[in-house]
């Protein structure tokens, strides 16, 4: 398994994929069938991720998430896995082919009554939902020229100590000044900025995967 990491070395990430809670059945076929997709299989995130967000959901006690960004499922499997009973999660995408893969592993998951799929741009769905507090935690990690809008459409959204989680802000390292190589390291440079002076969040950047940001809601 390649690491989504540029931080980890082959060997290291073995290892701790080798001492963290194995993966099951229905996690080693999604990802098997979505590295069969080829390069676009980038888009799916690390396993390491999604363990880590199953237990965030679980240690917030979130019973309600929302996910920009569905791709083949693997971060809406996580989330859902760490929900209690009668726990909701909301995921965007704008891909059916992508998502009728992702609906056939909640299926086998046994997760599917959590989640509801909303097919269109993203941006449309967040703004046609009631803007009060409603989710505890969000993912974002879709098109990335359009992070910031979605972070200002989900803010009113997210209630009190709630938790949006960002993907890909590092970007393999190319956010570092310097080591940009096109307009798309800029932009999430740009967004990293915004973030971390938002006053309406807590935030922090963690090297996890191709880097998280976790901004908690004051």
């Amino acid at each position: 398994m390649t690491p989504k990491s540029f931080l980890l070395t082959a060997d290291v990430h073995d290892y701790l994929m080798d001492n963290s809670e194995p993966l099951d059945d229905v996690q080693r076929d999604l990802i098997a069938e979505t590295t069969a997709l080829g390069d676009i299989a980038s888009m799916q995130i690390a396993p390491e991720q999604g363990a880590f967000m199953t237990m965030l959901v679980q240690l917030m006690g979130a019973t309600s998430a929302i996910e920009i960004g569905t791709f083949t499922g693997y971060s809406a499997l996580a989330i859902s896995r760490g929900l209690p009973p009668g726990g909701t999660l909301l995921c965007l995408d704008i891909s059916e082919e992508w998502t009728e893969i992702a609906r056939r592993y909640w299926h086998r998951a046994g997760v599917e009554e959590h989640i509801e799929l909303r097919i269109g741009p993203a941006l449309d769905t967040l703004r046609a939902l009631p803007p009060t507090p409603a989710y505890d935690l969000a993912f974002i990690d879709a098109d990335k020229p359009e992070y910031p809008a979605y972070l200002e459409e989900l803010a009113p959204r997210m209630r009190t100590n709630g938790v949006v989680i960002v993907d890909n802000v590092l970007r393999d390292g190319r956010v570092v000044p310097g080591r940009e190589t096109d307009d798309g390291d800029r932009q999430m440079q740009a967004f990293n900025r915004l973030a971390a002076s938002d006053q309406r969040f807590d935030t922090l950047l963690m090297p996890l995967a191709d880097g998280l940001t976790f901004l908690r809601k004051r």
